[in-house]
C-alpha cells in the first residue's frame, strides 16, 4: 500500500475563494451575501461564513507554542487541568466528610466556604495538602485570619513548596452583588498587603481574587467579562505596586475565577485572548521572572443559562461549557450541578457534574492534547477579534478615576452588566437566544413548583439590594415565573388548535403554536383537522377551551379567520397562527396573532393576565 500513498484532495481541482463566493451568490438567487451569511456577534464584530489560511497569515497569535509568551496557546506544556468540586455543606464536619469521599472519586481540587478560621482544622482533616488544591471562600474581613490559619497548617504538613490553592479575597463582592457602598481603597490596600505578607512563604497560595464569574452570571456579554476581568487584575497591580509591592509579588498572587457559557467557540477564544492580553499587561511592569505574566484561571460553568424547567437540559449546556474550557486550556474547572437553580445539589447531581469532566479526560483524552483549537482559522480569528473588543473595554475602564475599583464604586460596571442582562432577557423573550425546554420546545406537562427549595443565604449579607447591585437574574427567570403562575392558578388554561385547510401549513402552525403557548404551561389540545371552522369552534368549546388558535395557510386566512371569529362570538380567546398578508384587514376585529416575530414573553404575560384572573 505504500506506493499508493497519495493525497485524496489532489484528485480535485483547487477552488479559489472568488470561485466559491460566486457559486454561493448564485445559490442565494439575488439575496445579499452579507445579510444572509455574515452575522453580527454580541461582542461587537462580524463573523464570516468561512475562513481560510490567508485570514490568519498576519496574526501574531500563531507564532508561539504552548508555554511560551504571550501564552495564547496556554501557560503550560500539558493540558492536565484540575477537576474541582465546591463542597456544599451545613457544617465543617459534613464538608470534610464529603471532601474525603470525592477525593476517592477523581477530584483533585476542592472549594470550601469558610465562616471562621477556627473551622479549618476540622474542615481539612485527613486531606493531603501537598497533593490537593484547596480553595477557600470567606468574607473579606476574615480573609487575613483564614490565611494565617491555612499557612500554619500547610507549613505543619511540610507542604509549603508544593501546596496549590487560593483564598478568595474579594472586597468588591458586596458592592457587585448587593450594591453596598463603602469601598475604602486605603483599607483594602492595607489588608491586601497584610495578606501578601502572611502567604509569602507558601508560593502556590493565591489570595487576590478576580471573580469575573459574578459579572458573567449577572448577564454580562463575553467581551465584557474579558475586559472587566483584565481591568480588575490590572487594578490590583496598580493598587499594590503603588504601595511598594513588586509586580511579581502581586501578579503571582492573583487568581482569575471566570465563567464559561455555552457559546462554544467564543468561550475558547475568550480564554486564549485573556491569557495573551494579561501577559501583555504584566509585561509593562517589567517583572523579574516570566511566571508573573502567566494567568491562573479557574473556569466555572454558567448559572445564567440554567433552567428550573426541563432541568436535565442543564447537563447539555454544562457539558458544552466544560468542553470549551478544557479545549481552551484553563487551569481548573468547576462544573455547576444541574439542579442548582432550584435546590441544594444532592449526591446524584454532584456525581454527574464530576463525571462530566472525567468523560472528557478518561474517554475523550482531552487532557492529552494541548491547545487543540490552535491553528483553526476560525478560532484564531475569534481570538484576535474578541481580544480587540475586550481591550477596548479594558482601556476605557482603566482611563477612569480609580480604574476598575472606582468604576464599581460608582456603579458603572453594574449598570453596564445590567443593561446587557436586560438586552439578553429581551433576546430570550423574542427567542433570538434559545433556552431549550424553556422558551422553545417546552415539556408542557412538567410541574416544577414542588421541587423548588429555599436556597437563599440567611446570614444577613443579602437582605436588601442597593441601587448599584447586579440584577443576578437568570435568563429563564421570566418564563419560569409565567409557568409557576400557571401552576398556582385554580384552573390550568386550555389552548385548542383549530386546524383546517392546507395540511402542511396547518400542521406546521399547530406545532409552532403548541411550543408557543406551552412556554406558559398551558394545556394543549391538538387535532387532526376540521372540515369547517364551525365544527372546529364547537369541538373547542365542548373541550372547555380558553383559547382557540386557528391554524391554516395565509391564503385561506382571509376567508376562514373572519368566519371563525364571528362564529365564536367572544366565547373564548381567538388567535391566528401566523402573520398573513391580510393581517391589517383581519385586525379590524381580531387582535391576537402569534408568529416568529412576536415577543413570546410579553404575549404570554398578556394571556396570563386575561386567563388566570378570571
Amino acid at each position: 500500500m505504500a506506493e499508493n500513498n497519495e493525497k485524496l484532495f489532489d484528485q480535485f481541482p483547487e477552488v479559489s475563494y472568488q470561485e466559491w463566493r460566486a457559486k454561493v451568490e448564485a445559490d442565494l438567487k439575488g439575496a445579499d451575501f452579507n445579510k444572509k451569511l455574515v452575522w453580527r456577534t454580541n461582542e461587537g464584530f462580524n463573523v464570516e461564513p468561512v475562513y481560510r489560511a490567508e485570514d490568519i497569515a498576519g496574526l501574531k497569535t500563531t507564532d508561539s507554542l504552548p508555554g511560551q509568551f504571550p501564552y495564547v496557546r496556554g501557560t503550560r506544556t500539558d493540558n492536565d487541568w484540575l477537576s474541582r468540586q465546591n463542597i456544599v455543606a451545613d457544617s465543617a464536619k459534613e464538608a470534610n466528610e464529603i471532601a474525603l469521599d470525592v477525593l476517592t472519586k477523581g477530584i483533585n481540587s476542592l472549594g470550601f466556604k469558610v465562616g471562621d478560621a477556627a473551622e479549618l482544622p476540622e474542615l481539612l482533616a485527613g486531606i493531603d495538602l501537598a497533593k490537593v488544591e484547596i480553595n477557600l471562600n470567606c468574607c473579606p474581613g476574615k480573609a487575613l485570619a483564614v490565611a494565617e490559619a491555612l499557612v500554619a497548617m500547610v507549613k505543619a504538613a511540610g507542604a509549603a513548596d508544593t501546596f496549590r490553592g487560593s483564598i478568595d479575597y474579594n472586597p468588591l463582592r458586596r458592592q457587585l452583588m448587593h450594591g453596598v457602598e463603602g469601598f475604602d481603597a486605603d483599607a483594602v490596600k492595607a489588608q491586601a498587603c497584610a495578606l501578601l505578607d502572611v502567604v509569602a512563604d507558601v508560593k502556590g497560595l493565591r489570595c487576590l481574587a478576580v471573580d469575573s464569574e459574578i459579572l458573567a452570571n449577572g448577564g454580562a456579554y463575553i467581551y465584557q467579562e474579558l475586559g472587566y476581568a483584565l481591568a480588575w487584575g490590572a487594578s490590583w497591580l496598580n493598587l499594590l505596586t503603588e504601595a511598594g509591592r513588586s509586580a511579581v509579588e502581586v501578579a503571582c498572587r492573583i487568581k482569575f475565577n471566570m465563567c464559561v457559557s455555552s457559546n462554544f467557540f467564543m468561550e475558547i477564544a475568550k480564554f486564549r485572548a485573556a491569557r495573551m492580553l494579561w501577559a501583555l499587561i504584566v509585561e509593562q511592569y517589567k517583572p523579574e521572572c516570566d511566571c508573573a505574566a502567566k494567568m491562573l484561571v479557574c473556569a466555572t460553568t454558567s448559572r445564567f443559562n440554567q433552567t428550573i424547567y426541563d432541568a436535565h437540559v442543564n447537563l447539555l449546556r454544562s457539558q458544552t461549557e466544560t468542553f470549551s474550557a478544557c479545549v481552551a486550556g484553563v487551569d481548573s474547572i468547576v462544573v455547576t450541578p444541574f439542579d442548582v437553580p432550584y435546590k441544594k445539589p444532592d449526591a446524584f447531581s454532584e456525581r454527574i457534574a464530576r463525571n462530566q469532566q472525567f468523560l472528557l479526560k478518561e474517554e475523550s483524552h482531552m487532557d492529552k492534547v494541548v491547545d487543540p483549537a490552535g491553528g483553526s482559522y476560525y478560532v484564531e480569528h475569534l481570538t484576535v477579534a474578541i481580544a480587540e473588543e475586550g481591550w477596548k473595554l479594558f482601556l476605557a475602564v482603566m482611563d477612569e478615576d480609580g480604574a476598575f475599583f472606582g468604576a464599581v464604586g460608582r456603579g458603572e460596571v453594574q449598570k453596564a452588566v445590567n443593561d446587557s442582562c436586560a438586552k439578553r432577557h429581551t433576546d430570550v423573550a423574542r427567542r433570538k437566544e434559545v433556552l431549550l425546554g424553556t422558551n422553545q420546545y417546552p415539556n408542557i406537562n412538567e410541574l416544577a413548583a414542588g421541587k423548588i427549595e429555599d436556597t437563599s443565604c440567611h446570614c444577613g449579607c443579602s437582605a436588601e439590594k442597593g441601587p448599584n447591585a447586579l440584577a443576578m437574574k437568570r435568563a429563564a427567570t421570566d418564563f419560569e415565573e409565567l409557568r409557576l403562575a400557571t401552576e398556582a392558578a385554580a384552573k390550568r388554561p386550555k389552548v385548542f388548535m383549530l386546524t383546517i385547510g392546507n395540511l402542511a401549513m396547518r400542521l406546521a402552525r399547530a406545532q409552532f403554536s403548541t411550543n408557543f403557548f406551552g412556554c406558559a404551561g398551558y394545556e394543549i389540545i391538538d387535532n387532526l383537522g376540521f372540515d369547517s371552522v364551525e365544527d372546529g369552534v364547537d369541538a373547542a368549546l365542548d373541550k372547555g377551551a380558553d383559547v382557540i388558535v386557528l391554524c391554516s395557510s395565509d391564503d385561506e386566512y382571509a376567508e376562514l379567520a373572519p368566519a371563525a371569529y364571528k362564529y365564536l362570538d367572544g366565547r373564548a380567546e381567538f388567535v391566528v397562527a401566523g402573520a398573513p398578508a391580510c393581517t391589517d384587514e383581519l385586525m379590524a376585529g381580531i387582535k391576537d396573532f402569534v408568529h416568529v416575530r412576536c415577543n413570546v414573553l410579553d404575549t404570554l404575560r398578556d394571556f396570563n393576565n386575561r386567563l388566570l384572573n378570571k
